[in-house]
């Protein structure tokens, strides 16, 4: 673990690491990743505990969320790693004959990923397997706010992998802004907007190419659904995408319903129904909603809660336990469009529902506010579905399901907009941390003298054939058969 007040030896060694090439073996970064995969099966149990007692998640959940992803991502990194590393042909145009050309992958070099208390473990190996896996060094700055899992993180990383190329700095927002003062190759960054423009600003010293994944407002849209069997799969899915994943503390989470004033009393009512059946009468005490991270986004929840004109549209739950940083999930129907609940990322278990005159008005609602990371629509409508996917601009749109885009190793995750910028998980990993690089090879056995001056008009007649791949024309042009290009 590398100390808290200056990081200069980390760095160099790191750096010495990197340009020994050690990083870039193929054997390496196996080993890193079958690291990882003893590390999640061997520590478990310590892993599990970290998460119960920082989150209050229940152990399937912790499982589900920050195990079973990372070893699957783990794995299909495995599986490909020969495939993404290899270098591809690419096509050239005939005038360059002859000639060959290629893209090669290389590492970015020295990289720095600061990752979310929420997903702790989660959201630190997702960006840390794309590194290895694309041969960089790598440095990982854990969030202080989930402080037993931190310190998970860097005894298990430095017993099961190669603690000179992959380093863990604990520490609070003082040692993030001290890393921030050094030179990286790459800064991967999961957090809020305020402390992701932090991390620009000080990328921008020295020109540091940055990935942030920032969350926002991600809206559900709930069309009207005739059928009994898809409301209830669709109401079970809306609970698990709203406060099943960290109590609703997750970028992805369902953040607020917009749906038909006409279908709103049965979408309610539907919810309640599923909320008790999910969580009992007394969800604290079923364990299987987290708990909140701590004090102040408990005060920060609980005053979104009693703001002018707020506690009144509470149409469901709204009790709490301060003591034990709990909420139970909580309904509202129509609350101020103006209020912090509707402004603000709510990143907890209060669902507001904003009821319109017609489901298709909710594509202007979204349009009207900063691009969210993930919108999600509960209709069989195609010509909604079209509207949606044209006109709104998000992260990622997913129809009749939520979050379930999050664990496609197909699929790019990441935002756009106010949301964030850049992609990962894949391959999108190993690109986000990889440079293309274009090789190209020429021969001798071929020249053609008008890229050369001194300029004529023939020349130019040469040139605007050669760059418009008239191949033809230029030969003729060539040969003298020709006056004129065409």
């Amino acid at each position: 673990m590398a100390a808290m007040d200056g990081f200069e030896g980390e760095l160099k060694e790191l750096r010495e690491v990197f340009k020994s090439g050690k990083t870039r073996e193929a054997s390496w970064r196996r080993a890193q990743l079958h690291g990882i995969l003893s590390l999640f099966k061997e520590r478990e149990s310590d892993i599990l505990k970290a998460l119960n007692q920082d989150l209050g998640k229940h152990h399937v959940e912790a499982y589900r969320d920050e195990i079973g992803t990372v070893i699957k991502s783990a794995n299909y990194a495995l599986g490909n790693l020969k495939k993404w590393m290899a270098s591809k042909s690419a096509k050239l145009p005939l005038a360059s004959f002859p000639a060959s050309a290629k893209l090669v992958q290389e590492p970015l070099g020295v990289v720095l990923i600061i990752s979310a208390w929420n997903f702790p473990f989660g959201l630190s190996f997702e960006p840390i397997i794309g590194a290895i896996a694309a041969g960089n060094a790598v440095i990982l700055k854990p969030s202080e706010l989930s402080p037993t899992c931190s310190s998970v993180l860097a005894n298990t990383i430095r017993d099961y992998l190669d603690n000179s190329g992959i380093k863990v700095v604990e520490g609070g927002s003082d040692v993030g802004e001290n890393l921030l003062r050094h030179k990286f190759d790459k800064i991967f960054f999961t957090g809020g907007p305020r402390v992701g423009e932090i991390v620009m600003t000080a990328a921008a010293k020295f020109l540091t190419p940055v990935t942030l994944e920032l969350g926002g407002k991600c809206p559900a849209v709930v069309d009207f659904i005739s059928s009994s069997w898809d409301k209830k799969i669709a109401v079970k899915r809306i609970i698990w995408g709203k406060y099943g994943a960290c109590g609703g503390q997750a970028c992805i989470a369902i953040d607020y319903i917009l749906t038909h004033k006409k279908f709103a009393p049965t979408l309610v009512e539907l919810l309640q129904k599923y909320i008790k059946k999910s969580f009992g009468d007394n969800p604290m005490e079923s364990h299987s909603l987290a708990k909140i991270v701590n004090k102040r986004h408990f005060s920060r929840l609980k005053q979104l809660l009693e703001e002018p004109g707020v506690k009144s549209s509470i149409v469901y739950g709204g009790k709490s336990d301060e003591q034990n940083l709990f909420i139970e999930p909580t309904i509202l129907l129509d609350p101020p469009l103006d209020s912090l609940i509707m402004t603000e990322e709510i990143f907890g278990p209060l669902l507001p529902i904003i009821t319109l005159e017609k489901i298709e008005d909710s594509v202007e609602f979204i349009r009207a506010r900063p691009n969210p990371l993930a919108v999600y629509g509960f209709t069989t409508n195609q010509n909604l579905q079209k509207k949606m996917i044209a006109e709104t601009s998000s992260g990622a749109i997913t129809f009749n399901d939520a979050i379930i885009q999050y664990v496609a190793d197909t699929l790019p995750f990441g935002g756009v907009g106010g949301s964030g910028f850049g992609r990962y998980h894949g391959k999108y990993s190993f690109e986000t941390f990889s440079h293309e690089k274009a090789v190209m090879r020429r021969g001798y056995l071929i020249d053609f003298g008008f890229r050369y001056p001194p300029w004529n008009n023939k020349k130019l007649q040469l040139l605007k054939s050669g760059l418009r791949y008239d191949y033809i024309t230029l030969v003729l042009i060539k040969l003298g058969l020709k006056s004129k290009a065409c």
